[in-house]
């Protein structure tokens, strides 16, 4: 007789980014990119922070001077994405942030791989990919 065993599921995954300055990080996602902050600590003189809009978190630390943020196409330029982020609608969500004035890393296309996707640079040069496949 066999058994089934039932698969554990996975939920989400959640980058976790060295920054430069925690605060300049946190303008960014929650004033431009509406994001909320979850986490933010310690109350006085905060170092990490967590952020989320929707079900997509990111974690966001400030180390110090000697530690700099290190984006991947700082080390690859053709392994350029530190986080994809799916979205249902890509379209909409790049109207809603051109509206703000988001600079945008790439626009909104149909690419290569087969995403309709457009890509951001944070304030640290971290590039986050949203899109969907086509």
């Amino acid at each position: 007789m066999a058994t089934t065993q039932k698969r554990a599921s996975l939920e989400g995954v959640m980058p976790f980014f060295i920054v430069s300055r925690l605060q300049a990080a946190l303008d960014f996602y929650v004033g431009r990119l509406g994001f909320s902050i979850d986490v933010c600590i310690p109350q006085e003189a905060p170092y990490f922070a967590i952020v989320y809009r929707d079900r997509v978190g990111i974690m966001l630390k400030e180390i110090g001077e000697d530690i700099r943020p290190q984006p991947n196409h700082t080390r690859h330029g053709w392994a350029r994405w530190d986080a994809y982020v799916y979205t249902p609608d890509p379209d909409a969500l790049f109207e809603e942030w051109r509206a703000k004035n988001v600079t945008f890393h790439h626009p909104l296309e149909d690419t290569e791989d087969g995403l309709r996707a457009f890509e951001i640079l944070d304030s640290d040069g971290y590039v986050l990919c949203f899109g969907r496949k086509r």
